[in-house]
């Protein structure tokens, strides 16, 4: 009778899907393994991506020399988001004053300069939104089109803006939400975009067609990040309320997982799989889409801070992902960024190495091709200001990453 009700238990657990949604499932699994496995090194089938090593038990990542990380200033205020574009030769980054900076990641021709700010639209003042290019509020959030063509922000005045990426031109202003937009990110291969708010819910839009299309409701609490890869679907993290959501647009439904115990604060996909979330009790949970509770639950995986009798763990303030490898990254103010491996089938998270950087990682991102990791360090959250680190910099850190040379049996597709 107890085996009987442990079954039962964990057919609860499962995710309700239908047959069809179970064939397309196993038939993308399937693809997947051909892609880790065979063809040596090959691009796998409508990938384009490399197939490469990644870290294995056997392989630890070694910490990059500090010297090796470049840091890139201009942002006046904390940096709040990142992006990098495609062909992982620019970065776009905004910051608390409202401003938003394109630069140049690194040109081997030496043509031009790395690290050189090729567009700088600065932040406006409150008030000011009718006569700005740009904005006049915190920016929350961007993201740029699988193509690199429109870079998407999102900010405080519950505005979102579509920018031509190439040349910084401002194109649409979107209007709809009604508190700050948190979260914005475009459906892989399309111009779907879809935003993220403080208003509890989720805005679908047509940018290349300049259009709203729909709006999604199901969070008790702000909606504090969004992701989404090649599926019509999103996945958000919605601060107090406790969970993590997964919205399937065509048919207007959601799947609702539960794990963290504080506000979750950050959330990225690895794969159509599987996803990576972070919170402010200082856990990161590793999610599989066919299960409503986490894989594994690292907790303080920051350590804590404070005195011995009132010690509280670090929040993890920004999660990335590089997306179909079992690499992860993770940021708090402990004074490090922490790598990650993905291990066991996606049941286990191992720490590989820490990063020294002082401040708060506000964002995080991988370079498509794996290089490099980019990192978002201001002197306070990005969200409020609760602490302040005196002796940070605003700043963009872009760190070079050794882990790519991994044990020879550890091949993981790492397609865009």
């Amino acid at each position: 009778a107890a085996g009987r009700r442990e079954e039962a238990a964990a057919e609860e657990e499962e995710v309700e899907e239908t047959p069809q949604e179970k064939k397309l499932r196993l038939a993308k699994l399937y693809l997947e393994q051909l892609r880790r496995h065979g063809e040596h090194g090959q691009p796998g089938p409508g990938g384009g991506g490399a197939v490469r090593a990644q870290p294995g038990p056997d392989a630890p990542c070694p910490p990059p020399d500090p010297a090796s990380i470049r840091v890139l200033r201009g942002h006046q205020q904390p940096i709040t988001c990142l992006v990098i574009s495609p062909d992982d030769k620019f970065i776009f980054s905004a910051a608390k004053d409202g401003s938003i900076i394109k630069c140049n990641v690194a040109c081997p021709t030496g043509e031009v300069e790395s690290g050189k700010r090729l567009c700088v639209v600065p932040g406006g003042k409150k008030g000011t939104e009718g006569q700005h290019m740009g904005h006049a509020a915190h920016v929350l959030c961007m993201a740029i089109s699988s193509d690199g063509k429109y870079l998407a922000t999102g900010d405080r005045n519950k505005l979102i803006l579509v920018w031509e990426a190439a040349t910084c031109k401002r194109l649409y202003t979107f209007t709809g939400h009604r508190d700050a937009v948190s979260g914005l990110s475009f459906q892989k291969g399309t111009y779907q975009l879809y935003s993220a708010s403080h208003d509890r819910s989720v805005k679908v839009w047509n940018v290349a067609e300049n259009a709203y299309v729909e709006t999604l409701f199901g969070h008790q609490d702000v909606i504090t990040g969004l992701d989404s890869l090649r599926r019509e679907c999103c996945v958000t993290s919605g601060g107090r309320d406790g969970t993590v959501r997964v919205w399937k647009i065509p048919e207007e439904s959601q799947l609702i997982f539960y794990g963290h115990q504080g506000s979750i604060d950050c959330i990225q996909l690895i794969n159509e799989e599987h996803m990576v979330s972070g919170a402010d009790d200082g856990s990161v949970a590793l999610w599989g889409l066919a299960k409503k509770k986490p894989l594994t639950l690292v907790r303080q995986s920051h350590g804590t801070q404070g005195a011995h009798d009132l010690q509280q763990p670090y929040w993890v303030s920004a999660v990335a992902a590089l997306h179909n490898s079992d690499l992860v990254a993770t940021g708090s103010h402990s004074g490090s960024v922490r790598l990650w491996k993905c291990s066991e089938g996606f049941r286990k998270l191992e720490p590989l190495c820490d990063v020294p950087l002082v401040g708060f990682i506000n964002s995080l991102k991988f370079s498509a091709g794996g290089d490099f990791v980019v990192a978002g360090v201001g002197q306070e959250h990005r969200l409020g200001r609760w602490w302040r680190v005196k002796e940070a910099k605003n700043s963009i850190c872009i760190i070079p990453l050794k882990c790519r040379a991994g044990a020879p049996g550890s091949l993981a597709a790492a397609t865009t």
